[in-house]
């Protein structure tokens, strides 16, 4: 298990990570949002080891990771700025962490390469940045870490590559137990990946919730009535948190289930009644004004 306790992280006068708490079970995909600044690279860098807390701990099985051999020896971090040896070819750097990673697995990393179009002599540097990626993505995969730790993860690769890493990522969390953490934007993309998402803002992860759970927890129905039921009506028969009237239809975000809001509903007689599938990034919404935040003031 991943663990953070009132976990801070100082660069001179800033302060990236201010009284972070947070815990992330074994054997599955978390997503980690926030905006350019909300301290998601500086997190995943204390994860992987990179740099040392300035106050508090962040551990993994209750041992801390840094300048600990044993712990980074499961540790796999993919950063946004991806590095290479100069000159260097995949085979050049596959003969390198063989040497780093006890799990490295000789025969998944011959069988990525003939699944992806990815040439093992050709010199990393010169290759595209979806190359670069794809070559980043394959080298950790055969690794087989326990915890892969990936910053903006698909950056740069095409929607079939995308789909094809995402599903390896996805055995390797059912056969192995690989927990992954990514950090990411990219909130369409984290839906259809994660098992939970994190929201980090001003170096504080404001909450984190299973996916399913965020989802149950709030409703988009488009209701229409005839002749117009009044706000306040609609107001005290849900727990309304927007409502948008067009002439007779009515859009609405409430909290509760699909279920529990459309029941309530059809006790008013509409003319129409239907459940509108919501976003990431709308639940998000609704999740921080819930909690006092101003979206726009939040995330991008």
């Amino acid at each position: 298990m991943i663990k953070a306790c009132n976990l801070i992280k100082r660069f001179d006068q800033l302060t990236a990570l201010d009284q972070l708490n947070t815990e992330i079970d074994d054997g599955c995909i978390c997503g980690l949002v926030g905006s350019n600044g909300a301290g998601k690279s500086t997190f995943l860098r204390l994860l992987a080891g990179v740099y040392q807390p300035t106050e508090g701990s962040i551990t993994i099985d209750e041992q801390p990771i840094y300048e600990n051999e044993q712990i980074k020896q499961q540790i796999y971090f993919v950063p946004d700025d991806l590095y290479f040896f100069p000159g260097s070819t995949m085979d050049d750097m596959a003969k390198y962490l063989k040497k780093m990673y006890l799990n490295w697995n000789q025969e998944r990393y011959e069988d990525l390469l003939t699944k992806f179009p990815m040439g093992r002599d050709k010199k990393l540097h010169n290759s595209s940045k979806g190359m670069r990626r794809q070559a980043a993505l394959i080298l950790a995969l055969s690794c087989q870490s326990k915890y892969l730790l990936l910053d903006e993860a698909f950056d740069g690769l095409d929607p079939v590559l995308r789909l094809a890493l995402r599903k390896l990522m996805a055995d390797d969390v059912m056969q192995r137990g690989m927990t992954v953490l990514i950090a990411s934007h990219n909130l369409r993309e984290l839906e259809d990946v994660c098992d939970q998402v994190g929201l980090l803002h001003q170096g504080h992860i404001l909450f984190q919730r299973e996916l399913n759970d965020l989802k149950l927890g709030f409703c988009k129905v488009q209701v229409a009535f005839r002749p117009m039921i009044a706000e306040e009506t609609l107001r005290q028969e849900l727990d309304v948190l927007k409502l948008e009237q067009s002439g007779s239809m009515v859009s609405i975000v409430a909290r509760g289930t699909a279920e529990e809001v459309s029941e309530k509903l059809e006790k008013l007689n509409p003319l129409l009644c239907e459940a509108v599938p919501m976003t990431l990034e709308e639940i998000f919404i609704y999740e921080m004004e819930a909690v006092g935040y101003d979206y726009n003031n939040v995330l991008f």
